[in-house]
């Protein structure tokens, strides 16, 4: 590539999970930029990202999704924006891709290994069981969508689990450093939905009786040396203490082979 975009995947958290073509690419780019706001790196592990491919700096959403800049460094050189994870499980990055190929630049996307991936391996679940994954918002002032809750309902109706990645971003600005939503704090959105979603649909009120016994798997730090998975009910959640990153996955019923691996992983209430 003598000019152009390149999209590279580094791995979901340790870079020994970052792929020899990942590495070559990005240490042959002219401009290397890391993707700050999506996802995030372990702060020891992005101490030693410039030792594996070079100088780099750090682009956060709204370099991202008004990428004038970007695309005019590729019109003369190679640009490569790194992204935690795989790049294309956001659609901030299609939308990146689709821009640069439309400006008639060159393109090269790179996949990593994404930390969804490593969350239904490591869940003990099959993963033809996933449908929709969702993810969970801070709440911004008054406004709380009540959309994910909806799609877990959708997914447990159809006896499909759904992956929940949770929110890092308090302000929805895309701007300031990550805040990463705790488990404790997920439980407590979780609740606020259920009460919405009650008030906007008083036939749904009766649904989440049963919502403080949802299991649910609390999945830590995946793709690092402290990765950590557990299971727990909805109404112990705010005991899983420890962690810097998390998503959940919400199983629907479990068959004997799930519900033994869950068991295994119980951490009590």
């Amino acid at each position: 590539m003598k000019a152009g975009l390149r999209l590279i995947g580094i791995g979901p958290g340790d870079l020994g999970l970052m792929t020899v073509d990942a590495i070559a690419a990005a240490k042959e780019s002219d401009h290397r930029f890391l993707e700050g706001y999506t996802a995030t790196l372990p702060p020891e592990q992005e101490d030693l990202l410039e030792s594996r491919i070079g100088p780099w700096t750090r682009l956060m959403r709204p370099d991202i999704e008004m990428p004038d800049e970007l695309l005019r460094l590729a019109r003369s050189s190679v640009v490569a924006l790194l992204v935690v994870g795989d790049p294309m499980q956001a659609t901030t990055h299609v939308d990146l891709l689709l821009r640069a190929k439309d400006a008639g630049l060159d393109t090269e996307m790179i996949p990593g290994v994404s930390a969804t991936t490593l969350a239904i391996t490591l869940s003990g679940l099959q993963s033809y069981r996933f449908g929709r994954q969702v993810t969970l918002p801070f709440p911004y002032g008054d406004y709380l969508p009540v959309s994910p809750l909806k799609y877990i309902l959708d997914n447990k109706s159809r006896n499909l689990h759904t992956l929940v990645l949770l929110d890092l971003d308090p302000t929805g600005l895309g701007v300031e450093s990550p805040v990463h939503m705790s488990p404790a704090e997920a439980g407590g959105v979780f609740l606020k939905m259920a009460k919405k979603y009650g008030m906007e649909d008083d036939s749904k009120i009766g649904t989440f009786e049963d919502m403080p016994d949802w299991p649910v798997i609390v999945l830590s730090d995946l793709g690092t040396k402290e990765s950590r998975v557990c299971s727990i009910y909805l109404r112990g959640i705010s005991n899983v203490k420890g962690g810097r990153i998390h998503c959940l996955i919400i199983p629907s019923s479990m068959d004997d082979l799930e519900q033994s691996s869950f068991d295994g992983m119980y951490v009590g209430d």
